[in-house]
């Protein structure tokens, strides 16, 4: 499968309409700071950075872009301000390349004898059940077989919002009361997919930013239960982020890889929003892979993120 080939032109299209306001508003920033210059110099490169930093990129890979694009100006000489464009947008599609852990993957899970185990953490409000409705969709239209289970026992409603969204995608839902040990639901979940012969197994999590101690003891619990059914699981901690919320992302992002071993991010929310710089900030910063994005409301509009595809649905195609 090429890199480029899960991309049909109806999913280029979602990603352009969803990038739509963050696009906007970068440009705009953009178009003022060569308003009266002709080649890219010091000023020019002053209010680059406030762009980018004010557009939720986030000051450390603000940074990163801005030494880069010094560097080619100091190689080439003279870089008109035409070239800016360009060249930021070679930059940032190179770093975030570099920082291209894991290749989109179309929804595609490893073969192996017993069910791929997903658990998902974040805290209320990010999208996280909303984001584990639309992968089960995904994951059931390319065939697997799909058991959620319901383990944020302490949010009301929680149990009953995620039951919806079974029920949208035509999967499974394995719950118990409000308030039941978190623990005791994902063995029931893990127990029923093993029987049933499952492929993908989606687990909720509490949504709760409470202190790091609680929620690592909560989540080490759950793995542990996980472990004595699917000694290899959990085989992937999705942490589920709000990317209309900019830094705050930052932060909820630092919090949970410090209470757990999250092992790739969903970035939701982006259709509604001015602030996808944020994606390129959290790409670079943290090292852990963005496996999806949410353009849409839709059950199908939650995307494998492509690097390239990113970069390129951000700039428009006559700069």
């Amino acid at each position: 499968m090429g890199f480029f080939s899960i991309f049909s032109k109806e999913k280029k299209q979602e990603l352009n309409e969803g990038l739509q306001k963050s696009k906007e508003s970068f440009f705009a920033k953009l178009a003022k700071t060569v308003v009266g210059k002709s080649k890219v110099d010091d000023d020019v490169l002053d209010n680059l950075e406030e762009v980018l930093v004010t557009s939720d990129v986030g000051v450390e890979t603000t940074l990163k872009i801005i030494e880069r694009i010094e560097a080619r100006v100091s190689r080439d000489k003279y870089l008109g301000t035409e070239q800016l464009n360009a060249i930021l947008k070679e930059e940032i599609a190179g770093l975030l390349l570099e920082n291209d852990m894991e290749k989109a993957n179309d929804f595609v899970i490893p073969q192996m004898d017993h069910p791929y185990v997903i658990l998902v953490v974040g805290v209320n409000g990010v999208g996280k059940t909303t984001t584990i409705g639309k992968l089960a969709h995904q994951f059931k239209k390319k065939g697997y077989s799909v058991t959620l289970g319901a383990a944020d026992t302490f949010r009301a409603a929680a149990i009953e919002q995620l039951q919806t969204w079974a029920d949208r995608a035509g999967v499974p839902c394995i719950s118990q009361k409000m308030g039941s040990d978190p623990a005791a639901v994902a063995y029931d979940t893990v127990a029923s997919a093993v029987a049933h012969h499952s492929d993908v197994v989606i687990i909720d999590t509490a949504g709760r930013l409470h202190n790091k101690t609680n929620l690592m003891n909560e989540l080490i619990k759950i793995k542990n239960v996980v472990r004595k059914l699917v000694p290899d699981g959990p085989h992937d901690v999705l942490l589920v982020l709000d990317g209309s919320t900019g830094q705050n992302a930052f932060e909820q992002a630092k919090q949970f890889s410090a209470a757990t071993e999250v092992s790739s991010l969903a970035i939701t929310k982006l259709d509604g929003t001015a602030k996808g710089g944020v994606v390129i900030g959290i790409s670079d910063q943290f090292k852990i892979p963005i496996k999806y994005i949410g353009v849409g409301e839709k059950i199908d509009q939650l995307q494998v993120f492509n690097r390239a595809e990113f970069v390129d649905s951000l700039f428009p195609d006559n700069w």
